[in-house]
């Protein structure tokens, strides 16, 4: 369902930054399971540049059951954009969600303005995939925008306004990160250390996908994939709290 979205991400990464492949913890790359009624497979890519420190992508293939394609792409600390999350889930034929954000790291108007009112043209020009829908697990006003897309759809649509409503998104955000300045001082960058890794944990504590995780690969291997390489500046709740 969605290897084209990935394949689409690799191609305009590669075609304009310096990658670099950034290490994931031996184990967690891939993984392969026999649970349930369709085998499920998991791999995962990641890399750096000089304009973004983590770049990671996911993909699930558990067949006709599940489809599910997730990427975070974090700019490197001297920069304050928002972080581009991406998140597709597909179950069966018929549950189809699609979310896809620059994702503030601060609530401020000026940096709403700065970086998230841009995006207002293209949240208008995909209004069918923009439904309001009531989040579960995250509060919707920190760390999300309200220009993402955030939609139940079928396939046909997947395929069709939400590969094009995903090339338009990108490009922005290219653009927005060619018209971005570094940051020079260093209260400044520690600024964004800080929020970064907050957004870990907070991301950390309350995905859902763990649970999913879970049922295909085991509570041990989701966990050290949660900690160890989607949120790696995140602690585990247990060890948080002491």
């Amino acid at each position: 369902m969605y290897k084209p979205f990935l394949e689409y991400l690799e191609q305009s990464l590669f075609a304009r930054f310096d990658l670099q492949s950034r290490l994931i913890p031996a184990g967690l790359e891939s993984c392969v399971s026999d649970r349930g009624r369709h085998p499920a497979t998991i791999r995962s890519w990641c890399y750096q540049c000089p304009e973004f420190r983590k770049i990671r992508y996911t993909y699930i293939d558990a067949g006709i059951s599940a489809q599910i394609f997730n990427s975070v792409i974090y700019p490197s600390h001297c920069y304050d954009l928002p972080l581009l999350g991406i998140d597709f889930l597909s179950f069966g034929s018929v549950k189809n969600l699609i979310v896809m954000d620059f994702q503030p790291l601060f609530q401020d108007a000026a940096y709403l303005e700065k970086y998230i009112y841009p995006l207002k043209t293209l949240h208008d020009k995909y209004p069918d995939l923009a439904q309001n829908l009531e989040m579960k697990f995250y509060d919707a006003n920190q760390y999300f925008s309200k220009y993402l897309l955030f939609a139940k759809t079928d396939p046909d649509t997947v395929k069709t306004r939400v590969f094009e409503a995903f090339k338009d998104y990108l490009n922005l955000y290219w653009a927005m990160l060619a018209d971005a300045q570094p940051l020079e001082d260093q209260s400044d960058i520690q600024r964004i250390v800080k929020a970064q890794k907050d957004y870990d944990q907070y991301s950390a504590d309350r995905d859902p996908a763990s649970g999913l995780f879970s049922s295909y690969f085991g509570h041990e291997w989701s966990e050290k994939f949660l900690y160890g390489f989607l949120f790696e500046d995140a602690m585990p709740l247990a060890v948080a709290t002491k």
